[in-house]
């Protein structure tokens, strides 16, 4: 990635070439206007350092002309003169943010770091090498090389990874990186149906197989027939059914509910679970033989607190995509914001973060994203007073999480999908924050 540091004074510049040194930048520098326009005529910048007070007149001169001929390129103003015009329009041009002099070193490295993930962003987005798959990490890098390779190849993928971080979109990416990408990717959740209506979703049924059954139905194993089956939560799947998928996952051959024909389809089956399928396998409550036949090829994802570099990342994708859905204009992010999600636990991985992003769209003021946070921690009208023997957040935030959850299942007359709704969430994410505060098997409610 290019860099041009827009500075007169040499001593300074020599300052932020050894900060971006540190981001593998390949640094020039102009000293005037007129060498930074020279250097602009070489090549086009992937970022650009402005200072606005130069020998020759006023950096927003160069803001003004990038931003008109090169809107992609990321601004950043360094600079002890900004007045509150001047920094009005800057945003409106497009800067990426503004510093004034002197500096904070470490808060300029942090500044640095984000607009660089944001560069890699929309690099790797232009690119599209893993469609939807999101990150630089060197986790998700290697995650992207196996998705990469096994696509082509015809073969089963059972996709591990805890609830949230993104199963669905690296089946989707397999589907579409594979000679199937032109034939139907058809999805379905095996935990949100009863093993009845499961069976009849599967597999399809003819007229007069049940009551109901007023016509025939194709399954969704026969409308993916050509392209890719994804079975999500198929640890979830009941044995009865866990038997009569194996069969079809041997022979590709199956019979609707209620029909005497079978029929063949030609497609990939790829499968995905949160659970550990081994130790329910030792449980009796899946199949070994199925588990084998499912996991030619195994994939794992890791959970977001073990890639928190590519939190920014995340941000900026989810950003754009909700501000096209609700029609805000996001001129900035707030560092503050990015920091904040930095610190959270984020349980729900990019499920949870995608929600946080979409809430800050939807408040969203003055185009500056996650505005009211600050310094890593959110900006609150009220001050809290911690005691002298300190508190245990884990338990307060607990109590709060659990005291809204069953407010808004009593205000939703016990319907879960009211529910997660009045709490923006999704109905997965609420029946698993739910889960934590209702008994378990074996325990007394009480």
């Amino acid at each position: 990635m290019r860099v041009l540091i827009l500075e007169d004074e040499v001593s300074l510049r020599e300052i932020l070439r050894l900060i971006l040194d540190d981001f593998n930048y390949q640094v020039e520098e102009a000293g005037t206007l007129e060498e930074a326009r020279e250097k602009l005529k070489e090549g086009e910048f992937d970022l650009v350092l402005v200072d606005l007070r130069l020998p020759d007149g006023s950096g927003m001169e160069v803001v003004r002309e990038i931003k008109e001929k090169t809107p992609e390129t990321e601004v950043i103003i360094i600079t002890a003169f900004a007045s509150t015009e001047t920094v009005k329009e800057a945003f409106e041009l497009g800067v990426y943010d503004y510093v004034e002099k002197p500096f904070n070193l470490d808060d300029l490295k942090l500044l640095i770091r984000n607009v660089s993930e944001k560069i890699s962003l929309k690099k790797s987005l232009s690119s599209s090498e893993v469609p939807g798959l999101i990150g630089r990490s060197k986790v998700i890098e290697r995650l992207k090389e196996k998705i990469k390779k096994i696509a082509p190849y015809d073969v089963n993928v059972l996709v591990l990874g805890e609830s949230g971080v993104g199963k669905e979109v690296v089946a989707k990416a397999i589907h579409s990186l594979s000679p199937r990408k032109g034939a139907p990717f058809v999805a379905i959740n095996c935990a949100a149906l009863p093993p009845e209506l499961l069976e009849s979703e599967l597999f399809g049924y003819k007229r007069g197989a049940f009551t109901g059954a007023v016509s025939n139905k194709k399954g969704l194993i026969e409308k993916a027939n050509g392209g890719t089956l994804f079975l999500d939560e198929i640890g979830d799947m009941p044995l009865p059914l866990q038997a009569k998928l194996l069969r079809f996952l041997e022979t590709r051959r199956f019979i609707p509910l209620g029909s005497t024909e079978e029929k063949e389809v030609d497609l990939r089956v790829i499968a995905a679970t949160n659970k550990n399928l081994k130790e329910e396998i030792r449980k009796g409550n899946f199949r070994e033989d199925l588990y084998y036949r499912l996991a030619t090829i195994v994939i794992e994802i890791p959970p977001l607190r073990e890639r928190r570099e590519d939190i920014p990342l995340l941000v900026e994708y989810f950003a754009r995509e909700f501000s096209r859905k609700y029609g805000k204009e996001i001129k900035r992010i707030s560092s503050g914001f990015i920091n904040y999600l930095m610190e959270l636990p984020l349980e729900g991985n990019v499920r949870e973060l995608k929600n946080i992003v979409e809430r800050e769209v939807i408040l969203l003021e003055d185009g500056v994203l996650g505005a009211g946070f600050s310094g890593g921690r959110e900006l609150c009208v009220n001050r809290v007073e911690i005691p002298e023997e300190g508190v245990n957040l884990k338990e307060v935030l607990s109590n709060v999480e659990r005291d809204y959850l069953f407010a808004a299942l009593e205000k939703a007359g016990g319907v879960k999908t009211k529910a997660a709704k009045l709490l923006g969430l999704t109905l997965r994410e609420f029946r698993y924050r739910l889960s934590k505060y209702l008994p378990q098997k074996g325990e007394v409610e009480r």
